[in-house]
């Protein structure tokens, strides 16, 4: 028997139906699929930034001045330093970098933060009297950076006749317009293999 026409009409209309019906099924899985999620990432906590000490306007004042008070504040009898006015001349981030020669001869360098130096030299200060002064500086500066060459001499008593050391500080600065900042101190002690050349013996270039 041919099926009426009214019978593939009704057939038609429910395939059509059908079709419909799983597109818009497969259409709202495409969206929840893709849409993003209601709750946005929880963002990364932020590092807490170190806390700068307030230095003494007349530290920091000048290169001079801040030069100064570096080596003021390391000096002294056996005893505890003011190791905040230590912190308050340096730049966050700064790192001070003692070299020389290792026991097997070959040269090395230790960059320590303010806090490793301030750990390590406590230790020190606290049974030794140390007097350490300039002897001698070269200055270059462009801008607002400046380096400092800069001879010292280490006494254990400040009437000491001879130093039982010296060296140079290599001493970089900056300044943000508001005043001097120590960014970084790289120095090696004189030995006999590195006697400090009389160029940096001179009082100032």
């Amino acid at each position: 028997m041919k099926p009426s026409l009214a019978w593939l009409k009704k057939g038609l209309q429910l395939l059509l139906l059908i079709a419909t019906a799983s597109t818009l099924t497969m259409t709202l899985r495409a969206q929840s699929v893709a849409a993003p999620s209601a709750t946005p990432p929880t963002a990364s906590p932020t590092k807490p930034q170190p806390t700068t000490i307030a230095a003494k306007t007349t530290d920091v004042a000048t290169m001079d001045s801040t030069v100064a008070a570096l080596y003021d504040v390391i000096s002294g009898p056996a005893g505890k330093r003011d190791w905040d006015r230590f912190r308050s001349l340096f730049i966050p981030g700064a790192r001070l970098i003692p070299t020389g020669p290792r026991p097997t001869g070959e040269v090395g360098a230790r960059v320590l933060t303010v806090e490793d130096y301030i750990q390590r030299a406590s230790e020190f200060f606290d049974k030794q009297g140390f007097f350490e002064r300039e002897a001698s500086r070269q200055v270059e500066r462009f801008g607002n950076i400046a380096h400092i060459f800069s001879t010292y001499e280490s006494r254990h008593a400040k009437d000491d006749p001879k130093p039982f050391q010296r060296g140079i500080n290599s001493i970089q600065l900056t300044n943000d317009g508001k005043r001097w900042w120590v960014v970084t101190i790289f120095w090696q002690a004189e030995d006999e293999k590195n006697p400090i050349p009389s160029m940096y013996l001179r009082s100032r270039n």
